[in-house]
């Protein structure tokens, strides 16, 4: 057992904002857990300002995420984008290429939790913008 304290996984060095080829829009990610080359598991709190989101991308392994503030969207490739809110919780398996993000008009936080893949490897393989026509402007 291992005991991270909060003050370990809160400080200012574990906060990234929005790289700008995953994101649109402005986005803080928190690392919870995670950080060491050879993890198995990650956990960050992500927080989206209004219509900010993903880019598409795929996960090697499993990624939940758990909504704890706000409105957004999820989408998977090919099928309609559905709308989450808090206490909703989304699973993409490995390989689904999908997108997340907050409402058009409210910021939205969740947690996102991501395995390995059969390799062992948290990569994530970030591919193209999310268009302004594929994001739902809260239909």
């Amino acid at each position: 057992m291992r005991l991270i304290p909060k003050e370990e996984y809160l400080s200012a060095d574990q906060r990234v904002k929005s790289a700008q080829h995953r994101f649109t829009g402005q986005v803080t990610v928190q690392r919870i857990i995670g950080g060491e080359t050879d993890a198995r598991v990650r956990a960050s709190s992500v927080m989206f300002e209004p219509a900010a989101r993903t880019y598409w991308h795929v996960h090697a392994g499993e990624q939940v995420l758990h909504v704890t503030d706000g409105r957004g969207w999820v989408q998977k490739w090919g099928e309609d984008a559905i709308s989450i809110e808090p206490g909703d919780v989304v699973l993409f398996e490995p390989g689904e290429k999908h997108w997340h993000g907050a409402a058009e008009d409210e910021s939205m936080t969740h947690i996102a939790i991501t395995t390995a893949g059969e390799r062992g490897e948290l990569a994530i393989d970030w591919q193209e913008e999310v268009s302004e026509l594929q994001y739902p402007h809260d239909r």
